[in-house]
């Protein structure tokens, strides 16, 4: 029997997820799921494949291009940066759900963030260290809490409430588990740490502390913006429900309150903008 695997796609939504805001884009997986380094995925596939036409890659520099002029990341919450020092190397880590898949079947042995947070400030003792918290975590809707006296034993300052791209323009380095974060800070020119092993992983784009052999090529950003932002995900318009590109999306939610997205219509209206897409 055939299995798919549905799961959001990299660009989501104007909103949290666990707050029942539907997700602007999907993937349909049929080999794996991009979380589970174990066994391949369609993404992984399609980019050790390569063979991305220069059309195709001139589009992912443009829509690279477009994400960071426009601001735009998974959840795209709103939310003031916050004063940093100068002078100093800022690395950030972001925080993520303990049980989400992502960790447990990408995290590479680490279990939870106590246990990062401790590996980030051996690799990096002289940093000024940054943990933001996953926003499901913050909000408590998800697991994956860790107290600020247990963070604050390896990093400088636990930070909420801040918006994820104003901070990455500012940062130095983002050391991840297995968070979407690093692509975007890959997005942005910043220096990457994967400590597990996500989908953006073993690529040669990343410094990578739990190699997956069996990633064999070697990419640019603009190969792996095609992959992963154009040929793998399906895009749906949050306003009308309608299938749309990644530009479009990109505008899309550009033009909408960096809150909760006020999305016109029903979870039901975006379903039909999915079954479409099926079409």
């Amino acid at each position: 029997v055939p299995v798919y695997r549905i799961e959001d796609g990299f660009i989501r939504s104007a909103g949290l997820g666990a707050k029942l805001v539907p997700p602007c884009s999907i993937v349909v997986d049929c080999r794996g799921a991009h979380f589970d380094p174990s066994t391949p995925s369609d993404l992984e596939v399609l980019l050790e494949a390569g063979g991305f036409d220069a059309a195709l890659l001139a589009r992912a520099e443009r829509l690279a291009a477009a994400i960071v002029a426009r601001g735009i990341t998974k959840y795209n919450l709103a939310g003031r940066p916050p004063a940093l020092p100068a002078g100093r190397r800022l690395v950030l880590v972001p925080g993520q759900v303990t049980d989400d898949r992502s960790v447990t079947h990408g995290g590479a042995g680490i279990v939870d963030m106590a246990q990062l947070l401790a590996r980030v400030r051996a690799a990096e003792p002289d940093a000024f260290i940054l943990f933001k918290p996953h926003p499901d975590v913050d909000a408590r809707l998800r697991r994956g809490a860790l107290a600020d006296s247990e963070a604050l034993r390896h990093v400088d300052r636990v930070i909420r409430g801040a918006a994820l791209a104003p901070l990455l323009a500012r940062v130095d380095a983002v050391h991840v588990l297995s968070s979407q974060t690093g692509f975007e800070a890959l997005l942005r020119g910043r220096e990457v740490v994967c400590h597990g092993q996500p989908f953006y992983a073993g690529w040669g784009l990343t410094r990578d502390l739990a190699p997956i052999p069996r990633r064999t090529r070697r990419l640019t950003l603009a190969e792996l913006v095609a992959g992963a932002l154009i040929a793998y995900p399906r895009y749906c318009d949050p306003v009308t429900g309608r299938p749309c590109t990644p530009e479009a999306l990109v505008e899309r939610l550009a033009s909408l309150p960096r809150r909760r997205a006020p999305i016109r219509g029903t979870a039901a209206r975006v379903g039909a903008g999915w079954r479409r897409l099926r079409g």
